[in-house]
């Protein structure tokens, strides 16, 4: 059983600048996945702290690392995808407490956590060798889904095979959507165009470096090369080309709020 092991430290709200898994319960259930009355038939859901469903070369971690700083519940669910070569799934969420502290990261993992790395993912890459990390993703967000945002997290190191006592050297977030006025760590450095679309880059330590790039018009659907973001940190934010892309995560990042996120079409491919 994998857990996370990510710092409980807190996102901001804008405009300010800002134990291992219990037993696995899976279920077989329907549920609804949108307003309308379309329906989604649920594969499996998990609603167990860290519990997780496999996907091919993904898995999806019901990672609520940040629990402690509110109350509150999640959930995830695997579904039949949309697209051949794609992955689809959800989660929903309650939870309160702490405004500006983020309470779970519901995700799908391609590669490393705290973990070793599944040689089918195509990870590691290094960045200086500019292989296209190529990810589309189309998803629906509920009404009023609270402070939260929809985000890729990319995790670097200067080693090819970090294991579960390897800490990242950086942390690359891509923020697609966000509400309720969440904000990422560190201040505004730049304003960028990346993947046909325009972001504010923030920059904030927490122990490793954070880059977050925040998309200044929400959307439902995105698909580009991870690798540009990559490669724009290493021409212009001194981020070193040396180093590793080991994982690459897509979820939701919850900081109060009761909501729902439903994911139609999913993948990363490396190379």
């Amino acid at each position: 059983m994998r857990r996370s092991r990510r710092p409980r430290l807190p996102r901001t709200l804008a405009p300010v600048t800002l134990t291992l898994a219990t037993v696995l319960c899976v279920t077989t259930v329907t549920i609804a996945s949108a307003e309308e009355d379309n329906s989604a038939a649920l594969l499996a859901e998990v609603c167990d702290d860290f519990g997780t469903i496999e996907q091919g070369k993904y898995y999806l971690n019901n990672n609520v690392w940040g629990q402690d700083s509110g109350t509150g519940w999640q959930c995830v669910h695997d579904s039949p995808p949309a697209q051949e070569g794609t992955i689809a799934w959800g989660t929903n969420w309650e939870w309160s407490g702490e405004p500006t502290s983020v309470k779970s990261y519901v995700s799908s993992v391609l590669g490393w956590h705290w973990s070793s790395i599944d040689p089918d993912t195509g990870l590691p890459v290094q960045i200086s060798s500019g292989t296209p990390v190529n990810t589309v993703w189309d998803y629906q967000v509920s009404d009023n889904p609270g402070t939260m945002n929809v985000a890729y997290d990319l995790w670097l190191h200067a080693i090819d095979n970090p294991g579960s006592t390897d800490d990242p050297t950086d942390e690359i977030m891509i923020w697609p959507y966000r509400s309720g006025g969440a904000g990422p760590i560190g201040e505004t450095v730049a304003t960028v165009e990346i993947g046909g679309a325009t972001w504010e880059l923030h920059e904030g330590n927490i122990g490793w470096d954070v880059y977050s790039f925040v998309r200044t018009e929400n959307t439902e659907s995105v698909e580009f090369n991870l690798m540009d973001f990559l490669t724009y940190l290493a021409e212009n934010r001194g981020l070193d080309a040396n180093k590793y892309l080991n994982s690459v995560q897509a979820g939701t990042e919850v900081f109060t709020g009761a909501g729902w996120l439903e994911t139609s079409r999913y993948a990363t491919d490396v190379g």
